[in-house]
């Protein structure tokens, strides 16, 4: 058994990484219906996963950005139930599905701290949750701001924004416009 209780699970998962991978802008790190092999930790940039609605539409799921963990419940599927495009250029670390699986057979502190993990990450579509229950675009915005330490991303990302908040790009564009200092 490794001591692990001091090591964060993202810097944990990234000194096990078996390979790094480099991704441009719009391109898929895996599609939907693909073989689950491997679990991803975002390196730089950003990876969305987007899943398509029978109508043409989408919903992002996941905005996965620097140090985070892509599509983790895919780990126990056997194909991804939706696409994972990189936003921007993106890099990954990777370890495969069967190293990690075995660590948490086999280690119950590596175990800990994936359940641990997995708490965050409902406490934080519990949050998501909240803020898509809003009713105007400014509460949804403060909302995600607030989620975010009040963080906006570059200009070239708000549509990601928009989508994440459930309000067109426009209607997120006017309520930046607002906000602009006269």
């Amino acid at each position: 058994m490794i001591s692990i209780m001091n090591i964060d699970f993202i810097d944990l998962l990234i000194a096990m990484a078996e390979r790094r991978r480099s991704l441009k802008q719009e391109a898929f790190l895996f599609h939907q219906d693909s073989a689950v092999n491997a679990v991803y930790v975002v390196q730089e940039g950003a990876i969305e996963l987007t899943r398509y609605q029978e109508d043409g539409s989408s919903i992002i799921l996941q905005h996965a950005g620097r140090h985070s963990l892509v599509a983790e419940a895919s780990v126990y599927s056997d194909v991804y139930h939706c696409h994972a495009v990189a936003v921007e250029p993106t890099s990954v670390f990777e370890v495969s599905k069967a190293t990690f699986l075995g660590c948490f057979r086999e280690d119950s502190e590596f175990a800990q701290l994936w359940a641990q993990h997995l708490a965050r990450e409902v406490q934080s579509a519990r949050v998501r949750s909240e803020i898509l229950s809003r009713k105007t675009v400014a509460d949804r915005l403060d909302g995600w701001l607030a989620w975010r330490n009040e963080d906006l991303p570059a200009k070239g990302q708000w549509k990601s924004v928009a989508t994440q908040i459930g309000v067109s790009a426009e209607a997120l564009y006017r309520e930046l416009a607002k906000r602009r200092p006269a």
